[in-house]
């Protein structure tokens, strides 16, 4: 018998100054800041967060990257765009952040990954909905998500 995988509670990005981490992705992404040191804060969106660890040995990502969702990408790309954040070619929405960490982002209602309806609307996000697509995964997998008509999730 194994254990179930149930989701991913934080990831921990090394930075070479918390203070200025927190000024980086303060500027484009809103979130609420827990605890914090001259060594490690913790940011949390809604339910999960981001803990940043000072590391002044870091080296630059090459594949490894981790995603935020995002309810509007095209404003978090002319925000990251406006604060002269190089973005990386491809299909996708990543960059490197001021410490090599290698990010992408992406946009809540086109993928599977979901939050619960009261977390979204404990985040003020209530009227975010899923795509068709990202419907037919989740039910395509019996995840059994329905589409809320109410517009309340």
């Amino acid at each position: 018998m194994k254990a179930y995988a149930v989701g991913i509670n934080h990831v921990a990005l090394e930075v070479g100054n918390i203070e200025e981490a927190l000024k980086f992705y303060g500027d484009f992404l809103n979130f609420e800041v827990h605890k914090k040191n001259e060594m490690q804060a913790f940011i949390y969106f809604g339910d999960q967060f981001i803990n940043f660890v000072k590391n002044d040995n870091r080296q630059p990502d090459q594949k490894r990257h981790f995603g935020i969702a995002v309810d509007n990408k095209d404003l978090a790309r002319k925000t990251l765009e406006s604060m002269g954040v190089k973005l990386l070619e491809g299909s996708f929405l990543d960059f490197l952040d001021p410490w090599g960490n290698r990010v992408e982002i992406t946009t809540y209602s086109n993928i599977q990954y979901t939050k619960a309806d009261h977390v979204l609307q404990g985040m003020g996000l209530g009227h975010l909905q899923k795509t068709e697509q990202a419907l037919a995964e989740l039910n395509a997998k019996g995840l059994g998500f329905q589409r809320n008509n109410d517009n309340n999730g």
